[in-house]
């Protein structure tokens, strides 16, 4: 949750580690401060709040002389936020300075060792035990105290760590917390996420766990938990710098709503050779895929709605059993796994940590896992058997849109995928698929060429107190992801049931002038759908429905109808999901909330 970045090079490192944790802002923070050496003494500057009190403390970093450093985003884990326990940390002597990203499980038994050995602390922090710890165990070769204080922590972290008699080098590991290191021409880098360094450089190593990096501005050094030398191969990140910027939009929540159509296209078109699905990094026989009898669907929030569609779509149409579990709830129910079982676990950042410990628990088992994630080199990405890339591109706003939408279409190929290897799908129903998934992008864009009206309609509720969203089937997935995606970005109560159980319990909620909003694109379940209409609507209710072109029927039920393209009926989530984020991000605009970065969240939660 928390960002990381460092740098050490021929330019002064104070700018440079503000651009980066300004790239770094998505991830949510509540203070920040950042640690430079001018190679004699380590300054650190550190604030409560947003970047830019610490940007009018240093001047835009002018007042920090130096060409090493780290810089640290915290969002409060451990202690309240505050100067004392914003990032960096020191031991007592000021001569170490570290960073961390990730929770410290053991820190209290760390902390009292220390006390007893007559360490005092200055902060409530689990990380401010790391410098101590370091402190503790330094005899003048850094590379061994930072393995010894590796085999005493316990959780997961991604540090950044600076020595006043090093000048000039920066340290970094990590274990179960993201990192990654870049080099440039002018310096090297470290950064919790691409975006931080992408300004300077496109050649990124991925560090893996419980791997450390030592580098200057000559070159970077990386070693295994023994200390032991490794080599690494730098990845080339493709993304063009714009891609990370706003690019003339007024917010990248907005920026990202209007790239789906092209990240569609992009997770689509590789994928689809002549009338048939080919994904080969499944790296799955057609004897494999038909072996399986159980397929898990295991995520954390708007991937986790993703999974509730892929229900209905695997087993509508490969008529495979299909679970769905949220992640921090998977490895605690001791689910039922064997070798007919295939695990898929959904992330966009590749990082979270509730998705991975069951991605673990899944290999521990012997199961089979596919990742489909976003981020290339992420650990899911890296320690799933097989990783399904959806090709996105960066995104950068808390509250996802592109992501989730390509997520979607991975499950919707996967499914198509097996079902053909099942034999339970012809020919011609294959091509009426692929040609209505082809379709997709250019629905997309009719859709939100229609923001306007979405707009005057979304001012109407700005003051509303409680949204309900409402659906059968596929729609009540959908419904899902709405009203996640309202009380994200906008802080109004909202919620989403399945229509039918409307009836036990939730229809006393009900007032007069309570928005509910109703999807109904499932020709089989209009009348049901429209009942349930009906029955808020005489309790009070106004109700916006969204609907298929040529359901005019739901006009004399609801009070404002939204109509999406026709599509192929498992789909519609892909097209209905559209008018369900320009509402959400519309309603947060006119109260003046920060849709990119709500209060309380970040964008890779990676602590549990």
């Amino acid at each position: 949750m928390c960002g990381i970045v460092g740098y050490t090079g021929n330019e002064q490192a104070a700018p440079v580690l503000l651009d980066g944790l300004d790239k770094l802002e998505y991830r949510g923070y509540d203070s920040a401060g950042i640690a430079v050496c001018d190679g004699e003494k380590i300054r650190i500057t550190k604030a409560r709040g947003r970047l830019k009190i610490l940007r009018e403390l240093t001047h835009d970093g002018r007042m920090l002389s130096g060409t090493c450093g780290i810089g640290h985003t915290r969002w409060a884990t451990h202690g309240v936020p505050s100067n004392e326990n914003a990032h960096p940390h020191f031991n007592e002597a000021g001569t170490i300075a570290v960073v961390h990203n990730g929770i410290i499980e053991n820190y209290q038994k760390l902390r009292n060792m220390l006390t007893e050995r007559g360490y005092a602390f200055a902060s409530e922090t689990d990380t401010e035990v790391v410098a101590h710890l370091l402190d503790y165990y330094y005899k003048g070769d850094p590379l061994q105290a930072v393995l010894k204080m590796m085999n005493r922590v316990e959780g997961s972290y991604a540090l950044g760590i600076i020595f006043q008699d090093q000048p000039g080098k920066i340290y970094a590991v990590r274990k179960d917390s993201p990192l990654i290191a870049g080099t440039s021409r002018d310096g090297n880098l470290i950064a919790s996420d691409v975006p931080a360094i992408l300004k300077y450089t496109r050649d990124v190593y991925f560090i893996q766990n419980e791997e450390i990096v030592c580098m200057d501005a000559e070159g970077l050094e990386f070693f295994n938990i023994d200390g032991e030398p490794i080599w690494k191969e730098a990845v080339t990140i493709q993304w063009d710098v714009t891609a990370a910027e706003k690019a003339g939009y007024e917010h990248f929540m907005l920026k990202e709503i209007y790239e789906q159509p092209k990240a569609v296209l992009d997770t689509l078109n590789p994928r689809i050779r002549d009338g048939r699905v080919e994904i080969e990094e499944l790296g799955m026989t057609e004897e494999e895929i038909r072996a399986v009898r159980k397929i898990f669907i295991v995520a954390c929030g708007s991937a986790y709605h993703t999974g509730v569609v892929a229900k209905y779509v695997f087993e509508g149409l490969a008529r495979i059993p299909t679970e769905v579990d949220l992640a921090s709830e998977f490895r605690y129910r001791n689910p039922i796994l064997d070798s007919e079982t295939l695990v898929i676990v959904v992330s966009q950042s590749g990082e979270t940590a509730d998705t991975l410990a069951a991605l673990r628990e899944a290999k521990r088992r012997g199961v089979r896992v596919l990742g489909i994630v976003n981020v290339v080199g992420s650990s899911i990405a890296r320690e799933a058997d097989n990783v399904m890339y959806t090709w996105a591109g960066p995104e950068i706003a808390v509250a996802t849109t592109k992501a989730y939408s390509t997520q979607l279409i991975a499950e919707y190929l996967l499914a198509i995928r097996f079902a053909q290897a099942r034999g339970v799908v012809s020919q011609e129903e294959t091509d009426e698929m692929l040609a209505e998934l082809r379709r997709l992008p250019e629905h997309i864009e009719m859709l939100l060429g229609h923001k306007e009206k979405l707009q005057r309609f979304a001012n109407r509720y700005i003051a509303a107190r409680d949204v309900f969203f409402i659906g059968r089937g596929i729609d009540y997935a959908i419904s899902l992801e709405g009203s996640l995606k309202l009380k994200e970005v906008s802080y109004i109560h909202s919620e989403a049931y399945a229509a039918g159980e409307l009836k036990h319990g939730t229809i006393s909620l009900i007032e007069e002038g309570t928005l509910v909003a109703a999807v109904l694109t499932q020709e089989d379940l209009y009348k049901k759908a429209v009942s349930n209409i009906v029955e808020v609507k005489t309790r009070g209710a106004f109700v916006l429905a969204v609907t298929n072109v040529g359901n005019t029927e739901v006009e004399k039920a609801a009070d404002y109808v939204i109509y999406i393209p026709e599509t192929y009926k498992y789909f519609t989530t892909s097209l209905a999901v559209i008018p369900l984020q320009l509402f959400a991000y519309y309603v947060a605009i006119g109260k003046g909330c920060d849709v990119d970065k709500p209060r309380n969240l970040a964008k890779s939660v990676t602590v549990e």
